[in-house]
């Protein structure tokens, strides 16, 4: 059967981490792949007890539809969140969204024509990516250091094509590289972005799982003419499968998000919405937080000292401050994708960092994910994956 599929689905490629992780599936195979957090961590005795008193108290509600932007109890417990990275807002600046991957759909359906540019760190994240492709932008990778985004590059980018809407970042803990911006870079990203009339997408899943160092203000925080987006999520600090995130934004622009939202799927759940206002109501998510924050830790600490005596000479890593994953940078001539299939073989599994460049190249790296492993199995899986990396170096 041959049927007419929009032009777009030619840009629709299946997600390489989706893909990767049916194969990780199997028991026996030690899976650094997926950003997965912790399963053993979830509340489920809490959220048993939350979902009962929800459908006790107000059980008709739960189950109606409700209003596109959200239930309010929950969008006023988002706003107290947000105050935890220094953004001041109110609940009409918020949107709750099916987990803030669909807030990175809607942000380009609104601002990406065919050919406009989209603005990207180098890497970035893959899930990003794969959802501004539909909407056939041209992207613009800017290099990074362990700093951020380099300035001067931005500048340059922005000065070279004024067809650019959206300016897409991860200042903290990025995805993949596990790198967080300075102070000076997220003030002068908003200073750019104001004088190029460009948006800023802020995705800032991992901002609130620091482990050590200092902590930083979202870029939001920097924002002075209402241009920056900020995506939030409660899946990598409280459960994943609730798919809950949202949108805090200038009341103009979430105005354009609300009717995309509308079209899309009218409005997120309504009893998770109000079974994780209930939580946050009743117990304490802060020491929740910092549960994850201290295991994260300990498996992070682990990985990175197994790795350091492991992993062969010129191999290159990132030790992140927070967030899921670590990156690694392999000599030029070492191909990640082929060296998958070597650690497939011996039941190890990465993601390849090929595809975290929208433009391709950069072979030589892969990702890792520390949180969802437990130590024993982190040690082996390094130790496997360092006897792979012998081998082909």
């Amino acid at each position: 059967m041959a049927l007419n599929y929009a032009k777009r689905m030619d840009n629709i490629k299946a997600s390489e981490i989706r893909e990767l992780l049916k194969l990780t599936q199997r028991p026996e195979v030690i899976s650094f792949a997926g950003g997965l957090p912790a399963p053993e961590l979830f509340p489920v005795e809490e959220l048993k007890r939350v979902a009962k008193e929800v459908l006790e108290e107000n059980g008709t509600a739960a189950l109606q539809y409700g209003p596109t932007e959200g239930y309010e109890p929950l969008r006023e417990k988002i706003v107290e969140r947000m105050k935890k990275v220094n953004v001041d807002v109110s609940v009409d600046n918020i949107l709750v969204t099916s987990g803030s991957q669909q807030g990175l759909d809607f942000a380009a359906r609104i601002f990406i024509n065919p050919g406009d540019v989209i603005i990207c760190e180098s890497p970035s994240y893959l899930g990003a990516i794969n959802a501004f492709k539909a909407y056939e932008p041209k992207f613009i990778e800017v290099a990074t250091d362990d700093y951020g985004m380099i300035m001067e590059d931005l500048e340059k980018a922005l000065e070279e094509n004024d067809n650019a809407k959206f300016i897409y970042v991860i200042p903290d803990f990025q995805n993949p590289s596990g790198k967080t911006w300075s102070e000076e870079r997220r003030k002068k990203l908003v200073e750019l972005a104001n004088k190029h009339n460009v948006a800023i997408l802020e995705d800032n899943p991992y901002g609130e799982l620091r482990f050590e160092g200092e902590f930083l203000p979202a870029v939001k925080h920097y924002d002075t003419e209402g241009r920056v987006i900020f995506l939030g999520t409660f899946s990598k600090i409280f459960c994943p499968g609730l798919r809950l995130g949202w949108v805090a934004a200038d009341e103009e622009v979430l105005n354009k998000f609300i009717m995309v939202k509308q079209g899309a799927d009218l409005q997120s759940s309504t009893i998770s919405q109000m079974e994780v206002a209930k939580f946050l109501e009743t117990y304490d998510i802060e020491e929740h937080i910092e549960k994850l924050k201290k295991v994260y830790k300990k498996r992070k600490d682990l990985m990175i000292k197994t790795m350091e005596e492991e992993f062969p000479e010129g191999v290159k890593f990132t030790n992140p401050e927070g967030g899921l994953f670590t990156w690694v940078v392999l000599p030029e001539h070492i191909n990640a994708r082929e060296l998958a299939v070597k650690a497939l073989e011996r039941n190890v599994a990465f993601v390849p960092g090929g595809s975290f460049f929208p433009n391709g190249g950069n072979e030589n790296t892969f990702r890792m994910n520390y949180s969802n492993m437990d130590e024993e199995r982190i040690v082996e899986g390094v130790k496997r994956l360092g006897e792979v990396l012998r081998e082909v170096i």
